[in-house]
């Protein structure tokens, strides 16, 4: 059996065996520890769970799906060969770590801002319609969706730390301890850098009509 290697995935697929979250624990579990074993089969399961997640990270974060795509591959290629060092904990936030340094890497070395078309970001994550709640009506979730795009456009905008921390926490859905692990910074360093993201979200919402601007002082 040979590593596999990662490549672009249909939308919304994931490993066949995961029926529920519980079920998705256990095999994480059983996968994992076969892994640290020598087990490629079993190291593919985990990329089989995971790679859609590593996968958005990337892409919100280069806002390039060519790069999104290497830097995917770099993390499952780095994870395999890390996976004997792993010592209990979420091995989502290890995983995404990785995925953080690397494109952290990938940024430096092209030395540039990431820009993309939205149509990208969204047709390529497949989030925009988990966003838009499909229990709305058309219009309604047409607006949802549209809001969402600005949202994306906003995300493109922020520093790299910024943006990575509200893709760790607001989309990827990590506490802040498990985002401060994948960071490899003090949980207040996230929090602070979280705050000023959502900041700037929420004043580049308002300067674009999606907020109304006696909201820009509240969360979101």
């Amino acid at each position: 059996m040979t590593l596999q290697l990662w490549h672009q995935i249909p939308k919304n697929h994931e490993a066949p065996f995961v029926s529920s979250i519980a079920d998705r624990g256990v095999a994480e579990s059983r996968a994992l520890e076969a892994a640290q074993h020598g087990d490629t089969s079993a190291f593919n399961e985990l990329v089989l769970m995971y790679q859609t997640s590593v996968y958005n990270v990337a892409l919100r974060t280069l806002g390039h799906s060519e790069d999104a795509a290497d830097a995917t591959q770099e993390t499952f290629l780095a994870a395999y060969r890390a996976i004997g060092e792993f010592r209990g904990g979420s091995f989502k936030a290890w995983l995404l770590r990785i995925a953080v340094n690397t494109c952290y890497d990938l940024l430096r070395r092209k030395q540039r801002r990431p820009s993309t078309s939205l149509d990208v970001i969204v047709d390529e994550s497949g989030d925009q319609a988990g966003f838009a709640d499909r229990r709305v009506g058309p219009e309604r979730a047409a607006l949802a969706a549209e809001t969402v795009s600005v949202v994306e456009q906003g995300l493109l905008t922020l520093p790299d730390d910024q943006r990575i921390i509200v893709v760790l926490c607001d989309v990827q859905g990590l506490s802040y301890e498990e985002a401060a692990d994948a960071e490899g910074v003090a949980l207040g360093t996230v929090k602070s850098r979280l705050s000023r993201a959502r900041a700037r979200l929420r004043q580049y919402l308002v300067e674009r009509g999606e907020l109304p601007a006696e909201l820009e002082r509240h969360e979101l």
